[in-house]
Formats: structure tokens, C-alpha cells, sequence
């Protein structure tokens, strides 16, 4: 049997891969019809609420506030009362007027008083005490003038962040960029080239390991804004060298034994933080995503891996002859028995124990798990939960909590063709468990047994929830054998379903989606959220992906592909065509009976991203008809909804963008909806015309699909609230409880900065330190600053609630 081999991932961002070799139907295959209505919200939901969630005000242990508040609906905005921004190419921040954005946290910003500030001129080390790059999902848990939890605080708390990745901005971190990791062909130290030989220095393979994971800050109010308490007992941060405990079915199997833990029950280290949660009882999700790239593997051939492993490995993106990102596993450390460097080298050594026990091979599984974090606790370990699935994890948001039903945590499995997922907790809901100081047990009694489901969407608006257990009879049957699964693949228990999620959620028949992002649930209604992001492969059938896997066609939950146009920009010297599903949608969800444990759901497309307009000498008229369905205008159009979140106080659904495709016209941005509710537009026919297809050769006809979708947009339930520096992504959100401050991450500014720029001393940004659309600049540097990413405040002069 043949080794599973892939197309070198290393001048491919990971994100874009597509890994799913299963052959899971398409939408398209079922051709049931449905008589579509509006979807009436009755006395169930509003009983829900109140018989579910009124009864969480409780007092927090030893006295104080309530640790979690008391879940209130809150009111659907009446209207986005802002003044839209454009879109726009600057190299600032961009809010409305009658508005105000403050930096207050940054990369290399010192959190303790016995670390210097930040030069930002890459002299500097001690990242473990200093914010990490990439700043992504985030939340905000507020604190009381005594020091305990209090959700109803707004002067005080304790804001986590993910970190999510170095990709871009590395060479920012060190004087002259990264030692002995060669470029990609774009010139930027990104995703390195394969060739490279000479060890990297072990301080800045250090640094780099470090600005990955988690932040935990204390802010509080001075003069009425938030800033950074730099002496805060709080303040820590996690990294990817973090001792941490592996709970749930994976603790203790075949799959997590190392040499570091020959009994598989620890791990170091978490990486590729992307997007987030929270629980009930008042702690972080941290979710790992795109965590494969960074290890290297040089198994021989013939590999001592079994077949099985070789085909978790596959469909995982690890091929057994490639080199990390960053090449971590190259550092020889001036102490020769510290492995914190080895182990990113995921080779089977043939002389060591076939269990793991002897090296690393198994490293590779102690990742892509949702990390639960206690904020309160400074000293806590964190802790792994396998039980929820192991993928490229894109969040972990959990449903309304209501007394007697289960949780269920919503997760997206960010990479081409992957599915949605949620886990169901086996524990029912208990309202006192919201304020047990016991946190991370609580969290073991919720999310270390259930049961994890992979979503089918049907082509007639309803759903089902696929079952990822050995009591499903597909699953029991497991991944049949194929050329681009030699042998097939066998689940063993139900560990081996929690590390091989991915695999499970071929075996049941999930829907494959265009890229699953964040998900986010309606505190109103319970509704859920997913962005798919993009997919440029969608439809495709007849040819493959940069990862040799087909592609599947156009269906009713991903019913788009279509031509467009995108001119020079920082990011492409040259005109690009581009065709697929070019600017990703929002998939929204009802669970019948409004029950989280539900098997079964209703579904439409809230949005679909589109820009207002087709490019010059295409056919507008075609676009506005079977692209731009939402009706968007030059005041809201988007592309790449990244994440979505919604905010308590105001009812907003919040919008990020992570573009590459619409960087001609405008930088990334955040847009404020209204989210109305599942059902509330109606049945369409998308036209998809043949020039679209990325297929090669192109379909010779129009390929149409029947979808549902939400209302249509207007400028006044749809408004671009932000716009963001040139190369940066908007991504995570949180806010006050009040809702009158918001936080906003900008990621990656400037990442898009090749080598001879870098060398000249030139950057594609130089924000915040430019104080572009901020209250001030932010560090040091000036008009041309290292660019950094940064959390920034966003208040309205008037001191009202943010958006309305």
C-alpha cells in the first residue's frame, strides 16, 4: 500500500487547504422540495427564556455579584443609528462620526511592571510576559471593586484574547527578520520553503512559541476609559509551551502518549488560536485551528506507521515528508534534554516503541482540541477537552443554557469542504453551576461526556444532526476504502472518533461546506450563526483542489459560484481572475423545538457577501440576480465574513471580514445587522453561469439551485460600521455588559510587507504606531512604525450604546 502523499503545503496557507477526501454526498444529490413560510416565533421560545434563563441571577460564591449574569433577550435593535463609513483603502481606522477608537493593547505590550515597554524594533524577548501577535477572538469577564466576578461589572474585568498565528509578521518580532528559514515566493517570511538546513536560534524559535496562545489582561476604567493594569494578579499569559491536562476520551489512549507523557494524560502548549467562547459557569474557550502546519515529518520509506495512521495523518493535512512552519524542530537547545523544540518533529523513529512512547509521532494529536481557561484563577492549569472533536477548530459557542436540557457548543472546521459540528453535553443543565467556584470542574462535568454531531443540510431547508459515535451505524462502518484513503479507515472507540473527527464526519455523510468559520448564537432566540467564509474551489467536480482532492458542486446550503474581477492591490501585482464562491455567506440555523440537543433543524442563508456591484464589462444584471441576493449596496457590500458575534446589551449582529479578494476596493471591516430570525425570506433560484465554474473545462451550462434565504438587506438593517489598515483582518469582538464600549481586534496590518521592503525599512502598514484613526498613536516609531497587532476601544462620544 502506497504512502498518502499531498502537494507540498508549504507556500499555501493552511486555511485554504482542502483535506476532506471523504465521498460524503452533496445537497445536490437530494431533490426533496418544501413548502417554505415564515418561521412564527410562539410561546415555546419566550417560556424557554424565562423558565431556563431567569433563574441565573444567583449570588457568586463568597459573596459578591452574580458571576454570570442573568440571561435576559435582549431587545432586537429598533435601528442601527450610526452614519455608514465607506469603504476604503487608507492605512487607518475608519469608524463613524460621533464615535471614538483607542489602542489600549498591542503586540509586545508588556504585562508586567518588570518588563521593559515594547521598542518594537525586534531587541526584545520575554513574550511570555508581553502580548502575542495576531490578536483574535476575544471576551470580556467582568470583575468587582472586591476582585470577584461580577457580569454586571463595567468598570473593571479581566479581557482574554487568542493569538492566533505569526504568519506575515514574524519578521517584525526579530531585528533582521527570522535566521535561517528561507522565504516563500512572494518574498515574505510566511510559510517557509522546505529546503532549509541550518538549526534556527534557539531565542527566536522562544520568542516565536511565545507569541502564540492566549492573553489574560486586567483593563479598568481611568477617567472614565479602559486601559491595561500592568500589576494585575491576573494578568498571565498561555502559550505554545503551556503545561496543560488532556481530558475526555482522548486522555490516556493510543493517540496522546509521548515521550514527555508516555501515560498520554498532558500536553504543552496550544496553538493557532482562532476563534473562541465561553461557558455558563465563567470561563474562555480557546479553539485551535489550523495547527497541522506546524510540524515537520520525515518518515522513510517505508514508514513504521500503519496504514491508519497514515490515513489520520492525510486527512489531517500532515504528509510524511514535510517541514514545519517556522521550523521550530530545527532549534539544538544549549540544554540537550529539553524537548520543548524536538517536539514540533513528529517522525517515527522504527527503533523506539510502537506506542509513542519513545518519541514524538503522537505530538501532532495532543492538538486541535478546545481549551477551556479559567480567567479567575491565575494558577489553574488549562485543560484540553477532547470530548467536543478534534479538527481546525473555528470556535466553540455555546447554546442558551436552559434548566433540564443539555448544552450544546457550536463549532466550524475552518478549511475547504470541512463540516459544522456541535457537541451535546451528556449533563443537563443546572442553574447553580453557573456560580461554583470550581470552575474547570464544572467544565469536566459539561464537556467531558456527550456526544459530538456533524451537520447534513438538506436541500429542503431542514437539517440533520449526524451522530458521531460507534452507535451510528455509518460511523461503526467507518471511511470506506478509496484511492485517496488506501485500506480505508476502521474507528476503534470512541477516543479514536475524538481525535479522527474529521474522518467521523465523512463516515456519517455530512454536508461539506465552503469553509465553516466562527459561530455565534442569538441571545434572543437561540438562533445560530455559522460564516462560511469562502471557497474558490466550489464546484469544481471535475478537476481538483491544491490539495488533490475533489471538489464538490454547487447545492442548496452553498449555491454560488460566479466570475469576478479583482485589479492590483498590495496583495496581487497583477490582475487576478477569480471564480468559485468568491465572498462566502452566513448560514443561519433554528434546532426544532428550540432544543440545543435537538437532532433535526431548520436552516437558511442570512447573507451572502457580494460586492454591490459586478466588475466593468461583466454582466450586472446576471449579478444582481444570482450573486449580490441580499441586495447589498456600496454602504454595506462585503466580502469573506470571517466571524460573527453578538452583543447582549444591543442586540447587533456583529460582522468581521478577513479579505483577500475585495483588497482592490477596501481594506477588511466590521458591519453591524440586525439579525431578524430563521424564515423570514423565503425560496430562490441561483443561476450559476458557466464562467464561473472553477472547473476546467468549464461547464458547457447555466447550473441552477434552489436555496432559501434570509430578508433581504437594506441600508438600515446592514451598515459598514469600520474599516480597518492595509493587510489586516478585523476579527474578534467583545464588549462592557452595558454595550457602550466595544473591543475590536485588528490582526496582521501589514502582512503582506515583502523582504526587500522589510530590508529598506518599509512596511506595507505602519499602524497603530501611525495613529491613523485612533484617539493617538500607539508606541514607538511614528508615521513608519513596525505595524503591530492591536485591540482597540471603540466609544461613542455621547457615552450611549454602542451602534444604536
Amino acid at each position: 500500500m502506497s504512502d498518502i502523499t499531498h502537494t507540498s503545503q508549504s507556500q499555501i496557507d493552511p486555511d485554504d487547504l482542502d483535506k476532506n477526501f471523504s465521498d460524503s454526498p452533496s445537497l445536490h444529490d437530494v431533490l426533496a422540495a418544501r413548502m417554505h413560510r415564515r418561521y412564527v416565533i410562539k410561546g415555546g421560545v419566550g417560556a424557554m427564556t424565562m423558565a431556563g434563563l431567569g433563574t441565573l441571577g444567583l449570588s457568586a460564591c463568597g459573596g459578591g455579584e452574580s458571576a454570570v449574569a442573568a440571561v435576559v433577550a435582549p431587545p432586537a435593535p429598533a435601528a442601527l443609528n450610526f452614519k455608514p463609513v465607506a469603504r476604503a483603502k487608507m492605512d487607518r481606522i475608519t469608524v463613524p462620526e460621533g464615535y471614538t477608537a483607542t489602542v489600549i493593547y498591542a503586540t509586545g505590550d508588556s504585562i508586567d511592571p518588570n518588563v521593559t515597554e515594547y521598542a518594537n524594533n525586534g531587541t526584545q524577548d520575554n513574550f511570555s510576559r508581553r502580548s502575542g501577535d495576531h490578536h483574535d477572538g476575544m471576551h470580556f469577564f467582568g470583575l468587582s471593586a472586591s476582585g470577584m466576578p461580577s457580569a454586571s461589572s463595567n468598570e473593571r474585568g479581566v479581557l482574554v484574547m487568542n493569538h492566533e498565528n505569526i504568519a506575515g509578521t514574524v519578521a517584525f518580532l526579530h531585528i533582521s527578520g527570522q535566521t535561517n528559514n528561507p522565504l516563500d515566493s512572494n518574498g515574505r517570511q510566511r510559510f517557509p520553503d522546505p529546503v532549509g538546513t541550518l538549526p534556527r536560534p534557539e531565542s527566536e524559535a522562544t520568542k516565536e512559541m511565545e507569541a502564540h496562545g492566549v492573553s489574560l489582561i486586567e483593563i479598568a476604567k481611568t477617567s472614565g476609559k479602559f486601559g491595561l493594569v500592568k500589576a494585575s494578579p491576573f494578568n498571565r499569559r498561555v502559550t505554545a509551551s503551556t503545561l496543560m491536562d488532556i481530558a475526555g476520551p482522548a486522555r490516556g489512549s493510543e493517540f496522546t502518549k509521548t515521550v514527555f507523557s508516555p501515560d498520554g494524560t498532558q500536553a504543552r502548549g496550544t496553538i493557532n488560536n482562532c476563534g473562541n467562547g465561553y461557558t455558563p459557569w465563567g470561563t474562555y474557550l480557546t479553539a485551535e485551528e489550523n495547527w497541522a502546519g506546524y510540524f515537520s515529518c520525515n518518515d522513510a520509506s517505508p514508514s513504521p506507521r500503519t496504514p491508519r495512521e497514515k490515513n489520520a495523518l492525510a486527512r489531517n493535512g500532515i504528509s510524511l515528508n514535510r517541514t514545519g512552519n517556522n521550523r521550530w524542530s530545527s532549534v539544538v537547545p544549549a540544554d540537550s534534554s529539553n524537548t520543548l523544540f524536538k517536539r514540533w518533529d513528529i517522525t517515527a523513529d522504527a527503533s523506539k516503541p510502537a506506542d509513542g512512547t519513545g518519541d514524538f509521532r503522537n505530538e501532532h494529536n495532543t492538538f486541535g482540541y478546545i481549551v477551556e481557561i479559567d480567567p479567575m484563577n491565575p494558577s489553574s492549569k488549562p485543560v484540553k477537552r477532547t470530548a467536543l472533536g478534534r479538527r481546525a477548530n473555528e470556535g466553540a459557542w455555546p447554546s442558551l443554557a436552559v434548566v433540564g436540557r443539555p448544552l450544546a457548543f457550536y463549532i466550524g472546521c475552518d478549511s475547504r469542504g470541512e463540516y459544522v459540528y456541535k457537541f451535546v453535553s451528556k449533563k443537563l443543565w443546572v442553574a447553580a453551576d453557573a456560580n461554583r467556584a470550581d470552575k474547570l470542574t464544572v467544565g469536566a462535568e459539561y464537556m467531558d461526556e456527550g456526544t459530538i454531531y456533524a451537520a447534513k443540510f438538506n436541500d429542503n431547508g431542514t437539517g440533520t444532526w449526524l451522530k458521531l459515535d460507534l452507535s451510528n451505524p455509518l460511523v461503526a462502518a467507518g471511511v470506506p476504502d478509496s484511492t485517496r484513503n488506501p485500506g480505508g479507515y476502521l474507528f476503534a472507540n470512541l477516543a479514536d472518533i475524538c481525535v479522527n473527527t474529521r474522518l467521523a464526519g465523512g463516515a456519517a455523510g455530512a454536508t461539506r461546506m465552503d469553509r465553516p468559520e466562527w459561530t455565534s448564537v442569538n441571545p434572543k432566540n437561540g438562533e445560530i450563526y455559522i460564516t462560511m467564509t469562502e471557497n474558490p474551489d466550489r464546484g469544481r467536480t471535475d478537476t481538483t483542489s491544491s490539495n488533490n482532492i475533489p471538489n464538490p458542486d454547487v447545492d442548496a446550503s452553498n449555491p454560488r459560484y460566479w466570475l469576478d474581477n479583482k485589479g492590483i492591490s498590495s496583495q496581487n501585482a497583477t490582475a487576478l481572475t477569480q471564480r468559485g464562491n468568491v465572498n462566502g455567506h452566513i448560514v443561519r440555523i433554528r434546532e426544532d423545538g428550540d432544543n440545543a440537543g435537538a437532532e433535526s433543524f431548520k436552516w437558511d442563508i442570512f447573507l451572502f457577501g457580494a460586492q454591490a456591484k459586478a466588475d466593468a464589462g461583466l454582466d450586472d444584471v446576471n449579478y444582481q440576480a444570482n450573486v449580490n441576493l441580499s441586495g447589498l449596496s456600496e454602504l454595506n457590500d462585503l466580502s469573506k465574513p470571517d466571524g460573527c458575534w453578538f452583543s447582549r446589551a444591543s442586540g447587533i449582529l456583529w460582522i468581521e471580514t478577513d479579505d483577500n479578494t475585495y483588497t482592490d476596493v477596501t481594506n477588511a471591516m466590521l458591519l453591524a445587522a440586525m439579525p431578524g430570525v430563521q424564515g423570514d425570506g423565503g425560496a430562490v433560484t441561483v443561476v450559476n453561469r458557466p464562467n464561473g465554474s472553477a472547473a476546467s473545462p468549464a461547464p458547457t451550462a447555466d447550473k441552477s439551485v434552489q436555496t432559501f434565504m434570509g430578508k433581504k438587506m437594506t441600508d438600515a438593517t446592514l451598515k459598514r460600521f469600520m474599516t480597518g489598515p492595509v493587510g489586516a483582518e478585523i476579527t474578534g469582538v467583545a464588549e462592557s455588559p452595558d454595550g457602550k464600549t466595544l473591543f475590536v481586534n485588528v490582526q496582521h496590518p501589514g502582512e503582506n510587507t515583502s523582504a526587500s521592503m522589510f530590508t529598506a525599512g518599509m512596511f506595507e502598514s505602519n499602524w497603530p504606531g501611525n495613529g491613523s484613526g485612533i484617539a493617538a498613536a500607539y508606541g514607538p516609531g511614528g508615521a513608519s512604525a513596525r505595524p503591530r497587532s492591536a485591540t482597540v476601544m471603540i466609544t461613542k462620544d455621547d457615552g450611549g450604546i454602542i451602534g444604536l
